[in-house]
Parts: structure tokens; C-alpha cells; sequence
């Protein structure tokens, strides 16, 4: 008989280390653009930002550092920051007054 192990969690992202698959992907194709660009032009900027993707993506107890600067982001900047509260007249209701067209 065979036995298999299974994951505590089904639905959760693969990982491999520290990082999702996804963000291995995307830093290894930005590594390679980089040492590319590293050896023929001799740029080093897009060396040092594959480095500071790859810290911000570290995945500690299902959340890193750049999932909390997009919600920060996200709530700070571009979110609605201004909401207007109005309460509407209801029939029926003595103190207030009912708008006439």
C-alpha cells in the first residue's frame, strides 16, 4: 500500500523557501535581465532592484513586506479618503422636515 503526504492546507500557494512560485519566477527572469545588463552595459540598478524584490517578497506567516506596502498604499493613497454622511428625511418623523419638489 502507498501512503501520500499531503499539504495541511490545499488551497494555499506553493512555496519553496522563503518565497511563493510566483515571485521565485519573476525574480529569477529579473536576475537574469539584470546580470544581462550588468555584463553588456554595466548597470547595476537593475541588479540592486532584483535584490530589494526579492527581500520585499519573503513570505513570513503569510504575509511580507510587499503585501503590507500595497495595502498601505492601497488605504493611505489611493483609496477614497473623504466620505460625506447624510441623513435623509423620513415620512412619518415630526422633527424633521420632508423636502417639497
Amino acid at each position: 500500500m502507498e501512503s501520500y503526504l499531503y499539504p495541511q492546507n490545499l488551497k494555499e500557494t506553493p512555496k519553496l523557501w522563503l518565497w511563493e512560485i510566483k515571485d521565485i519566477a519573476i525574480g529569477g527572469i529579473a536576475l537574469l535581465i539584470s546580470i544581462v545588463s550588468l555584463t553588456q552595459i554595466g548597470w547595476i540598478l537593475p541588479f540592486v532592484g532584483t535584490l530589494v524584490y526579492a527581500f520585499l517578497t519573503i513570505k513570513l506567516d503569510d504575509t511580507s513586506i510587499l503585501d503590507f506596502i500595497k495595502r498601505a498604499s492601497r488605504f493611505f493613497i489611493f483609496g477614497q479618503q473623504f466620505y460625506v454622511w447624510k441623513l435623509r428625511a423620513k415620512k412619518g418623523v415630526p422633527h424633521e422636515k420632508e423636502k417639497r419638489p
